[in-house]
């Protein structure tokens, strides 16, 4: 008899996260932090001394979805922090790699991700409206990362991510720090918005 494949990962908060069935128990957001600030994005192809975590892009991708959306429920911001969760445990994979390996990644992305928003108060499923307003504003993250530190031109973040609205982006600069500053900000700025909720 085939002995079953571990489909689990033991956190440093000691909680056992299963891959396959996670649970809002297993789910703590300094594991969280923790992960995403050691998740390099853009592979690691970034300019600078520190890599680019899911983190910063995390409160950056916030930060912009507020921008455009000015008013809107502090549960929606908590939901644009929280966007990329999963890659906690399931790493940052770049679009082109979630192409080739297909609707398996969807499948384990959407399975935490509602574990994820359970866990912290949030519908399981986000309204589709919320959805792709987060999904805007996390192109709009990638134009800026792109430019900023991946090393495109704007004619070719222009034709990837789409030429972003300059009121959006004033100001803004991409911020390249050491993961334990990272996760420090991540975890103030979860519990500042859950405490608005």
């Amino acid at each position: 008899m085939a002995r079953q494949a571990r489909a689990w990962q033991r956190m440093l908060s000691g909680r056992r996260l299963d891959l396959l069935d996670p649970t809002p128990m297993d789910i703590e957001i300094e594991d969280i932090a923790h992960g995403l600030g050691f998740v390099a994005r853009w592979n690691g192809q970034t300019r600078g001394d520190w890599p680019y975590s899911v983190a910063e892009h995390s409160l950056l991708v916030e930060e912009i979805f507020l921008r455009a959306n000015p008013g809107i429920a502090v549960k929606w911001r908590l939901a644009a922090l929280l966007h990329d969760a999963p890659e906690y445990v399931i790493g940052d994979m770049i679009s082109p790699v979630k192409a080739a390996v297909g609707a398996a990644y969807g499948a384990l992305d959407e399975r935490l991700t509602a574990a994820v928003h359970l866990r912290f108060g949030l519908p399981a499923a986000l309204p589709v409206a919320v959805k792709k307003q987060i999904k805007a504003a996390d192109r709009i993250s990638a134009w800026l990362e792109a430019v900023q530190i991946a090393g495109f031109s704007e004619a070719e973040a222009n034709r990837l991510f789409g030429k972003p609205d300059p009121m959006l982006i004033r100001g803004l600069t991409i911020k390249l720090r050491p993961p334990v500053a990272v996760r420090a900000d991540y975890v103030a700025r979860f519990n500042t918005l859950l405490a608005g909720c």
